[in-house]
């Protein structure tokens, strides 16, 4: 087994340490490009649940207060969120147009006929003539007395926030392949080109079922995902991803993962083959491999089993009787202890006393010894494949376009937080525009409840009046200090020195003297946001260096690392490879663009070290250590088990031959294993059966033939 082991290590050695690394783009690469798209899924996703779900709530609570001009609700909704490419209102009786902002709404896209129906006011998407697409949004206005209305909405599919860095071209895709919408760098026909040959494989390759496009035990993104890889020009390759939209908990599907849109990016990236390996360091390896193998191997065969095997022939010839012939005695070692043993065992046969001087036994290396040089010669090839050789050291290149990738992945995220801080600043926002002086505190916690229900961003809602009394709350326990009114901060953080930082955002409402509407952040909602594959460890880090949130193990209120300090200190976007004794791709992104966030004055700070990522120099690195592990497991399993199998038994049988040739005749002996090491046992118990019958020869007793045993 060791042998047929080594062999096929050797074979694999010279196939994979000795193949050329030729790829024209390396792995990490394409897969980042897989990690891009998913981030414009996720973005894209969020993006449009969070348009039907504004939209909705915000009409529920229309509905639930005064009636109100069509004018006025298209300007509260335009005022608290700056989202929509057009609103319109008509009413639904008469299919009269009441009020209309920004573009032309597709009004054409809606059967006011068939609203009634399970599915008549779930949200569609529409072709324009102008080639664009738009998602119509329909709410329902009711009020008691007046005719119902209909609040429509349409949203364009873009990517809000998205950064996609130079060169990088993204687009919406629908389930027959046609491209719906595209942005970024698509000069010449070739890149259209390009996008249109990725959107329709994305189209197809997005059909599968997700758990079936991935391969057993994958984990990661819900949905389908992959990259892509073009056409080449010179030295420059078109490479790509896809990612289906995806609700955010798998079989929980939302409207934007209910519309079957695929996201697809490309760009060019440099496209050099780099050979780092030659051949011939895999041919030696694998010859190495072979002479000291075969070493190792001929050690084995010539000083354990060939002899157990002569001692094996040997103890059977004496229990068949042919006691004519000496016993050959192995050179040394317990084969030339059991052997001697065998030989006064003969002479004792033929009438020797068992008194009689032993002769003197060779010494020399035990069974224990001879594997521990066996596995000494194979750790002599292990250990520098595992430790030395091929190591990848701190000028390792990291390709340009990882780089890129980490900054705008890093911008992008950074943008999805503050965006989601600036949801919620709007949610409350609208709330606080609907409570009015003759709103009840039960009206108040009515709507409070709703919309924690319909948000689970917040875990804790209330009214705050202007002296500081809590009006009516929903959701756990406020953080607020009694006595204190509201802050003037549209966001704010608090609960430093305690286990988790209070993300505070306050709306001012305007009809009821000063009071506001206060809602806390969940912490693990901001966490659950960064989370995203491919970008390594991610942090919230406030203007002061203090870490607020991350996606793994962290410490609130805890200085950010040392190695991203200089980083921070730029105040702006920027990525770097970090060299040293880690290699890092590490990246920054402060908050920008307006909004309630902007205040906070956060950056987003992530890193990942190079050795995780699929880089040709950190690939050779990975191969040769696995090389040293398989050579180190095979010692160690085979050696093991001979050590266990054979070994220890073979010095038990030295000790147990010796007894029996010193006179021992009470002790039965018994084989552990059926094998060789069994057989010379068995062999031993027949001569302690023959010996313990020679003294009834001397009392008259009939003396029991050669080679029968006594039962």
């Amino acid at each position: 087994m060791l042998s047929v082991l080594l062999l096929s290590l050797a074979g694999i050695t010279a196939l994979t340490l000795g193949k050329p690394d030729n790829a024209l783009v390396p792995k990490a690469v394409l897969t980042s490009q897989q990690y891009v798209a998913e981030d414009g899924a996720i973005a894209l996703r969020a993006s449009l649940d969070e348009s039907v779900t504004d939209l909705t709530g915000t009409a529920t609570l229309f509905n639930e207060g005064k009636p109100v001009s069509a004018d006025t609700v298209l300007d509260k909704v335009g005022e608290v969120y700056q989202k929509w490419r057009g609103t319109a209102v008509i009413e639904i009786k008469s299919g009269k147009m009441l009020a209309a902002r920004g573009e032309n709404v597709p009004l054409s896209a809606i059967d006011l006929s068939k609203l009634s129906r399970s599915d008549g006011l779930a949200p569609r998407m529409v072709r324009l003539e102008n080639g664009q697409t738009r998602l119509i949004i329909p709410a329902l206005l009711s009020w008691k007395g007046r005719p119902q209305q209909l609040l429509v909405a349409s949203s364009t599919l873009s990517f809000p926030g998205v950064d996609l860095g130079p060169g990088r071209a993204i687009g919406v895709v629908d389930s027959t392949g046609r491209l719906l919408s595209s942005h970024g760098a698509l000069d010449g026909e070739r890149a259209g080109k390009q996008l249109a040959s990725f959107a329709k494989t994305a189209a197809r390759r997005g059909r599968q079922h997700p758990i079936k496009a991935k391969e057993p035990g994958a984990g990661g993104y819900t949905g389908v995902s992959g990259h892509l890889t073009g056409g080449a020009a010179e030295d420059v390759r078109t490479v790509g991803g896809y990612a289906t939209l995806t609700p955010p908990q798998p079989g929980e599907p939302t409207t934007a993962s209910s519309l079957g849109l695929t996201v697809v990016t490309q760009v060019d990236v440099s496209a050099k083959v780099s050979q780092i390996t030659r051949p011939a360091f895999g041919v030696a390896a694998a010859g190495a491999l072979l002479l000291i193998g075969g070493l190792a191997v001929m050690v084995l065969l010539g000083t354990v089993q060939r002899p157990l095997i002569r001692l094996f022939l040997e103890s059977r010839r004496l229990t068949r009787g042919d006691l004519a012939r000496p016993v050959s005695v192995p050179r040394a070692g317990e084969a030339a202890r059991v052997g001697a043993a065998l030989e006064r065992l003969r002479q004792q046969l033929q009438g020797e006393p068992a008194d009689a001087p032993a002769p003197a036994v060779r010494k020399g290396l035990g069974a224990r010894a001879l594997l521990a040089v066996c596995a000494v010669l194979l750790l002599v090839w292990s250990v520098p494949l595992m430790l030395v050789l091929n190591r990848a050291d701190s000028s390792v290149k990291v390709p340009v376009q990882l780089v890129h990738d980490q900054k705008s992945r890093t911008v992008t995220l950074s943008d999805r937080v503050r965006r989601a801080l600036n949801e919620g600043h709007a949610d409350l926002s609208a709330v606080a525009a609907l409570i009015g002086d003759r709103t009840t505190p039960e009206d108040m916690k009515k709507v409070l409840e709703r919309t924690m229900q319909d948000h689970d961003r917040y875990q804790s809602m209330y009214v705050l009046g202007a002296d500081g009394e809590i009006l009516a709350r929903a959701g756990d326990g406020p953080h607020h200090e009694d006595g204190k009114g509201p802050s003037k901060q549209a966001i704010e953080v608090t609960g430093e020195g305690g286990k988790k930082p209070v993300v505070t955002a306050t709306a001012q409402a305007p009809g009821r003297g000063g009071a506001a509407v206060v809602g806390e952040f969940r912490i693990e909602f901001v966490n659950a946001l960064l989370g995203r594959q491919g970008m390594g460890e991610v942090r919230v880090v406030d203007a002061k260096g203090r870490v607020i949130g991350g996606d793994s193990g962290y410490i609130a209120f805890e200085k950010a690392p040392s190695h991203m300090t200089s980083l921070l200190a730029t105040k702006q976007a920027g990525a770097t490879v970090q060299r040293g004794g880690t290699v890092r791709v590490a990246a920054v992104a402060p908050f920008s663009g307006g909004g309630a966030a902007k205040s906070l004055q956060w950056s987003l700070a992530s890193w990942q070290p190079a050795s995780g990522l699929a880089i040709p120099e950190y690939s050779l690195q990975n191969r040769t250590v696995l090389a040293g592990l398989l050579g180190l497991t095979a010692a160690a399993a085979c050696l093991g088990w001979l050590h266990i199998v054979v070994v220890r038994p073979l010095r038990a049988l030295a000790g147990q031959a010796e007894a029996l040739a010193a006179g021992d005749r009470k002790t039965v002996l018994f084989p552990r294993h059926h094998d060789e090491v069994g057989a010379v046992v068995r062999s031993l118990e027949l001569i302690r059966q023959q010996l313990q019958g020679q003294p009834r020869k001397r009392d008259g007793g009939s003396r029991t033939p050669a080679g029968v045993g006594r039962n």
